[in-house]
């Protein structure tokens, strides 16, 4: 994957000097004062040799543009700019080559950065960085703030005048040019100094990398008021990559490189760039452009920034065909033909090489496994648990024996009165004067137009507070809209659960029953009835208007706490997970009632089918589509792992081993609703949050996180997540008293729901209209409106009313 393609031995060790490569040469020092231009298409070239520096040179850079091809270079006495293609040109016809000197006498320079227009240059030294003009000897200004020498300083791609410097004193400094002044400052980000810092133009974000191997990726928005998007760990998340490999030949290569370990602090981010193509089309740079190459002693890292994962270590020792082994310094630029290029100097012996690294290879290596979709491809095999039928019991009607059958004395079942008994009719006819008229065929009409009415695709996110209610001092531990956006379950955690208007107007009904709190809710598709399951190793199901649940499980049935049910394929089922279990029921409401015998249930459930976990471990949250026919139910486990369940075929199919840090508590599939449509990839993915470890989205496509979100905080309580109708965005909760909605292409959030009076345990969107609903620990409820988006008119006098409740 990594290949060779030039070796030099030099006069003395580059370990900590600049080397400088771009998509067509690089610039290797010699003889301490000399410079060496290679061409990367044919490194058999003859190299072009730059001299005018009368001191050791100590950094290099190229310009951002494609041509001319200028090149930096700095020692102590000078600082020159060179014009490759003109040096070429001077040396081909016997003339001398020379640059222009734009600086003299600055000191060690450890850093040199063109602007992206290539007229400016930063050159950093001691605790100060020089901007210096690339045309003319002229230093423009001065800027001196850190605590501690600088490292790295990098002009912003989208605003020429904001420059980023990082420091040994562990903060790096957002500086306006024009006013030569800092515009933002970070605090103390780790133990150990920061070394590189990196620009993504698209989503307006800078990361900085240590030497210990974190790394920070802040968002720098017009304001200069830089927030924390995420933090990597470039050991952890090797670790990570390594158990997901599971090969004991890398574990035994790890403790072999321990010892290095154990002289370096960690893994130095020494550099960092993009992974794209010089060569490549917009749209192939736009889909590689979450891919980051890091260059550390040890080799090379590729992180995938949306998901904070390592997608592959290549380490330097691995390639024995290699000159080095451990590395100093590093240089990457995008190379021709869908590839990057890296200038790499030994750490211990005064060595260069230039890498090549094909992207298609690591296209390759990323692209393998087998993933998933939530449509089926087939219809249900015939031993298939989802063909399982309940067998109905017909009445029995009594058999008479012999006789004759009675017979009714006259044809009609009612016979009309003689009228004998009644008083005799005084008025003989009154006419009707005020007759009105009965509006209610009107108003269902235009109910039933508002309720056909398409989720708007290009609505806001709602942010907009509309209602804040008071339920009770219990925690609400799950809500749920009705499919159809008119009514709102809330399982609280005084073991009782409340059905409100969607509006939230007026008293909910209340159902009461459950000895523990409700862990969840969930409407059936034809939204006659509901379920409700509880801590106590209980599950009922209610029906409108009744008091009593039409069903109830329980009485041992469950030897652990159900975490989670619903029903499940077109509610023909309910499926429900207690202990390492997953249980499949097949079920038939009936809410008549004998007179006699009236605490008789005459509903049935019959189990399907029960499978367990492989391993044996405690499901914690799970999740299935009951909107259309599908075989996947993805189920979380104790440990860490997501497991992908073929209902079709009764199997495990698939294990996702540490997901996250710590155990799933919240998964939620893209469900999209009736209301609204989306591609049918966008299906495919769904939602886990853990408590310390953020909110991933995962392709199911693939069995691949494709993004993270983590700027909510998530310590301790089970803080849900959720996905709007219209695939856009997300929300979370937080303990910060807040909720967070981030658009789903970005891990930067959106829109940040404050003055919540605690921690936001649950959130979801209404299917039918662009609202949020929250509940909090306390024990209420929020309403979120979009300001863009129009709210559906419910016509309340169709609505049934239900009084309050409890069996």
């Amino acid at each position: 994957m990594v290949i060779e393609k030039l070796s030099l031995t030099c006069d003395r060790l580059l370990s900590r000097c600049q080397l400088a490569c771009c998509h067509s040469y690089c610039a290797i020092p010699m003889h301490g004062k000399e410079i060496l231009i290679y061409s990367i298409m044919d490194v058999e070239q003859q190299p072009l040799l730059l001299t005018g520096h009368h001191g050791d040179i100590t950094a290099m850079t190229f310009g951002k543009r494609s041509g001319p091809v200028l090149l930096c270079s700095a020692s102590a006495d000078y600082i020159i700019v060179w014009d490759i293609e003109l040096c070429q040109k001077k040396t081909q016809a016997g003339k001398v080559a020379a640059g222009r000197v734009i600086g003299t006498l600055l000191g060690e320079v450890v850093h040199l950065s063109f602007c992206f227009s290539d007229q400016r240059v930063a050159a950093c030294s001691g605790t100060t960085v020089y901007i210096l003009s690339s045309k003319e000897h002229d230093v423009i200004s001065a800027l001196t703030s850190h605590l501690g020498p600088l490292t790295s300083a990098e002009f912003c791609p989208w605003n020429k005048d904001i420059l980023v410097t990082t420091s040994e004193d562990r903060t790096f400094k957002v500086w306006d040019l024009k006013t030569e002044a800092v515009c933002y400052q970070s605090f103390v980000l780790s133990a150990f100094p920061l070394l590189s810092v990196l620009f993504l133009e698209q989503n307006k974000h800078l990361i900085t990398g240590s030497v210990d191997g974190q790394l920070w990726c802040f968002s720098l928005p017009d304001d200069h008021k830089c927030d924390l998007v995420t933090k990597m760990d470039l050991q952890k998340m090797e670790k990570r990559h390594q158990m997901h490999k599971g090969t004991v030949s890398h574990q035994a290569e790890l403790a072999e490189r321990s010892a290095v370990d154990n002289v370096e602090p960690s893994k130095p981010v020494l550099r960092m760039a993009l992974c794209c193509s010089f060569t490549g089309t917009r749209s192939d740079r736009e889909k590689d452009n979450s891919w980051l190459c890091i260059g550390s002693s040890d080799g090379l890292y590729v992180v995938d920034l949306a998901s904070s994962e390592l997608l592959t270590a290549l380490y330097l020792k691995d390639y024995p065909g290699l000159s080095i082994a451990m590395a100093g310094s590093w240089s990457i630029s995008p190379g021709w033909d869908n590839s990057m290029v890296f200038l790499v100097s030994s750490l211990l012996t005064p060595c260069v090489v230039l890498l090549e690294l094909r992207l298609c290879d690591l296209e390759r290596a990323r692209a393998c496994g087998e993933g998933f979709s939530v449509f089926p491809s087939s219809p249900p095999l015939l031993e298939s648990p989802l063909n399982a039928q309940l067998k109905k019991k017909e009445p029995e009607h009594p058999k008479k024996k012999g006789g004759i059958k009675e017979q009714p004395l006259v044809f009609h079942s009612k016979v009309k009165s003689s009228g004998y008994s009644s008083a005799p009719r005084r008025t003989m006819f009154l006419p009707k004067t005020n007759i009105q008229k009965n509006p209610s065929s009107k108003k269902s009409n235009k109910n039933t137009g508002s309720l056909l009415r398409d989720y708007p695709a290009d609505s806001a996110a709602p942010t907009i507070p509309h209602i804040h209610l008071n339920i009770v001092n219990k925690p609400v531990h799950c809500l749920q809209y009705s499919g159809d956006g008119k009514k709102i379950l809330c399982g609280l955690g005084d073991s009782s659960v409340l059905l409100y208007k969607s509006s939230l107007n007026g008293n909910p009904a209340v159902y009461t029953g459950h000895d523990k709190p409700v862990s969840s809710v969930s409407w059936s598709l034809n939204r006659q009835w509901w379920l409700s399951a509880s801590e106590d190793q209980s599950l009922r199901i209610w029906t409108h208007g009744s008091p009593e649940p039409a069903i109830i499980m329980g009485d041992s049935m469950f030897s652990k706490p159900i975490r989670s049910a619903q029903f499940y394929y077109l509610d023909k089922f309910l499926l429900l997970a207690s202990g390492p279990s997953l249980y499949l029921y097949l079920y038939n409401v009936d809410v008549t009632h004998d007179d006699i015998k009236r605490y008789q249930q005459r509903s049935v459930v019959k189990l399907a089918r029960c499978f367990t976990t492989t391993p044996a471990t405690d499901i914690t949250a799970l999740s299935a589509i009951n909107d259309f026919f599908s075989h996947i139910v993805l189920a979380c486990g104790s440990d860490r792992s997501i497991q992908v369940f073929d209902m079709n075929k009764g199997t495990v199919a698939s294990v996702l081993p540490d997901a996250h840090s710590r155990a799933v508590h919240c998964i939620i599939q893209n469900k999209g609703s009736m209301f609204s449509t989306q591609t049918p990839d966008s299906y495919n993915l769904f939602l886990t949050s853990a408590v310390t470890d953020g909110v991933k989205i995962w392709d199911l496509r693939t069995l691949r996180c494709v993004r993270r979100y983590e700027n909510h905080i998530n310590r301790c309580h089970p803080c849900s997540s959720a996905i709007s109708p219209c695939g856009r965005f997300i929300a979370s909760g937080s303990e910060d008293n807040c909720a967070y909605v981030y658009d789903i292409r970005s891990s930067k959030y959106l829109h940040k729901l404050q003055k919540h009076s605690d921690t936001v345990l649950s959130v979801t969107f209404n299917p039918a209209t662009p609202e949020l609903l929250t509940g909090t620990l306390d024990g209420k409820l929020r309403l979120f409106q979009s300001s863009s988006g129009v709210r559906l008119s419910h016509d309340t006098s169709a609505e049934y009313s239900i009084p309050h409740m409890s069996a």
